[in-house]
């Protein structure tokens, strides 16, 4: 038997109990990462301690100083040392409470941990005795409370943050940068409970006031910004009945003024600001093909729920959350925004777009207020069609479309255009956009754009993207109506060269195909045949081989999982963008009509499958400003 090395026995492990400040440091690593991470433990004590009022005072972004000062219930005198003991709290007395926690703290480490690493002074009086009591802590140093005269409630001061942890002091940012993430966590924790006033002060300056008592609207609107109200939808949720259930309001934002980050969406669960993957999801599904891929809607939604319908304790910062019935969390979202989506108008306007163009329209997606530099009509039109065309390359259509718009503009009063056989009027709740005026027929721009009018100003419509969208529904309403799109045999099958990366996963691909109405098989190491492809291609005159080619290349580059909706969704929009009208096919007077009639009645039809816009809109308001009217 080989004798371990004398330097080895000379190390063994030896297990020690741990001091109390190791303990508490411990806790506050998972706990307080950064400024932010205290003011949320500390506001939140707040919260739950009845305030009506809470300041706020930071000093350079809360490393050297965070003060908190609440009207709230206050601590009584003989308990304020122990509550800076570990795990000391008054929110919970059993195990069984977990089952049904309804405040924001409950695991009594905040105020222990924080004391561990910084310099704190608590000072705190109840509403039934005259005097309060003060108490000091320093890393594991406690002293003992001393009397002190102050209003009802509670002050916490927390100074020099992690000045005894200088590893982790070292990993903190820039003073305007823990600003920013602490002004972040107090703005959601304001949102969240708009029946308390909340203020602020960044190095003696207001960076936040809130008065109490407001709305949830008023107060979302307050911190997301008041000029954004008009392209905010509202959203209202009501299924709770016995205690299960959800209730959920909100305001989502229209597609035009989506973002590039998650950053404008706050969720929050019972007042508790949360980050969890299934409401994530179903609102990126309400949106789906709304949005362009890789943007981010903006949305403000309040969920309230039964406290033992979800488990708060999973997460040592509360972050994270697990619903009893993650399907029926989901279910409601999606629909919910879905549905306050589909009785919205969302087509884009068409100066909101233009980026950085002459002072109209911007990345916000708002008109400004203040009055426009005047320019030519010609040299406005150029914006816009510069805009329509980026992806073209054709001078012709360039030019009709700079002298079709010119016209238009040019009309004291605007034409309508709209075939006569246009549909009847629906309920206006029920509307999915603003009806086409009707009596005039529709312009076609180079066989590429349509031009019409509806009741809020000119539309202009790419031909393809609108027709794009109005084959996808068709689509997924037949596979979901169906189970599986019609296939039609061929009577030699089609061969198609694969990367043998295609091949190795092909019986995961087998659900996809027999539900898109393809039949196929490998038939060598890099190749597959294909012996049935859906009618539907074959109806619209599209060559399956080529299909075929690029939605193999597709499964490559993609990687598709056949079990999600996601690669469903992925393939019917190929097929349809091969299936629609291209730019360049001449439309008939009775085609026009027809696909404008259909547009009324597409659901989703102001954006194409992918979320790029089919129509942009010129209202009457923007077109008073091309005019200097306003």
């Amino acid at each position: 038997m080989t004798q371990a090395p004398q330097s080895q026995l000379q190390t063994q492990p030896v297990i020690q109990q741990l001091p109390p400040l190791l303990v508490n440091q411990i806790a506050a690593g998972e706990v307080i990462e950064r400024p932010a991470s205290v003011l949320k433990e500390l506001v939140e004590n707040s919260i739950d301690a009845g305030a009506t009022k809470i300041t706020v005072e930071l000093e350079q972004g809360g490393i050297e100083l965070i003060r908190i000062t609440d009207n709230g219930c206050g601590i009584h005198p003989d308990q304020i040392r122990l509550a800076l003991a570990p795990h000391a709290t008054s929110k919970i007395t059993a195990s069984e409470d977990l089952d049904r926690i309804s405040t924001m703290g409950f695991r009594g480490e905040a105020l222990a941990s924080i004391a561990s690493v910084s310099r704190m002074t608590i000072t705190s009086r109840t509403h039934e005795h005259d005097e309060g009591r003060s108490i000091h802590a320093s890393g594991d140093s406690i002293q003992d409370p001393i009397p002190a005269g102050c209003p009802a409630g509670t002050v916490i001061e927390v100074r020099n943050l992690f000045f005894n942890t200088p590893a982790r002091r070292k990993f903190l940012r820039t003073p305007t940068t823990e600003q920013t993430r602490c002004m972040e966590w107090l703005r959601d924790l304001a949102m969240a409970n708009p029946s308390i006033g909340v203020r602020c002060l960044g190095d003696d300056k207001v960076k936040l006031d809130l008065p109490p008592n407001q709305s949830p609207r008023d107060r979302a609107l307050s911190i997301i910004g008041k000029e954004l109200e008009s392209q905010l939808v509202e959203v209202n949720v009501d299924q709770f009945d016995n205690a299960r259930g959800v209730l959920m309001w909100g305001l989502v934002g229209l597609p035009s003024i989506a973002r590039a980050t998650s950053k404008a969406q706050h969720v929050f669960l019972n007042g508790r600001t949360i980050r969890d993957k299934t409401v994530t999801h179903a609102i990126r599904e309400a949106y789906r093909g709304l949005i362009e891929p890789g943007r981010h809607p903006t949305a403000v939604l309040m969920i309230e729920m039964s406290p033992d319908a979800v488990d708060v304790n999973v997460h040592p910062a509360k972050l994270e959350v697990r619903f009893r019935d993650q399907s029926m969390v989901h279910r409601a979202v999606y629909h919910g925004v879905r549905d306050a989506l589909m009785q919205a108008d969302v087509t884009p306007s068409v100066l909101s777009r233009l980026p950085n163009a002459g002072g109209f329209g911007g990345s916000t997606a708002i008109m400004p207020s203040g009055p426009m530099t005047a320019q030519p009509v010609e040299h406005k039109v150029d914006q816009i069609v510069e805009y329509i065309n980026t992806n073209s390359t054709s001078a012709s259509t360039q030019s009709e479309l700079r002298s079709k718009l010119t016209e238009v503009l040019q009309t004291p009063d605007l034409p309508s255009f709209a075939p006569s056989s246009a549909p009847a009027s629906q309920p206006t709740e029920e509307r999915l956009l603003p009806p086409i005026v009707n009596s005039v027929k529709v312009l076609q721009v180079h066989s590429s754009y349509l031009l019409c009018q509806d009741e809020q100003g000119v539309l202009i419509i790419d031909q393809h993207a609108l027709h794009e969208r109005m084959m996808f529904n068709t689509l997924l309403a037949r596979v979901t109506d169906a189970g599986a799109l019609e296939q039609q045999g061929l009577l030699t099958p089609i061969v198609i060269e694969v990367p043998s990366a295609v091949i190795d996963r092909f019986d995961e691909l087998d659900e996809l195909f027999e539900r898109i109405g393809i039949q196929a098989a490998p038939m060598g190491p890099k190749s597959v045949g294909v012996s049935s492809v859906p009618t539907f291609l074959l109806s619209r005159n599209v060559d399956p081989g080529v299909f075929l080619d690029e939605l193999f290349e597709a499964v490559e580059r993609e990687g598709f999982v056949p079990s999600k909706e996601e690669a469903l969704h992925e393939v019917l929009d190929m097929m349809s963008c091969k299936a629609a009208i291209k730019a360049g096919d001449k439309l008939s007077e009775t085609e026009l009509a027809e696909i404008i009639a259909l547009r009324d009645t597409t659901e989703r039809a102001a954006s194409c499958p992918h979320g790029r816009p089919t129509t942009v809109r010129l209202t009457i308001e923007e077109l008073e400003r091309l005019f200097d009217r306003r």
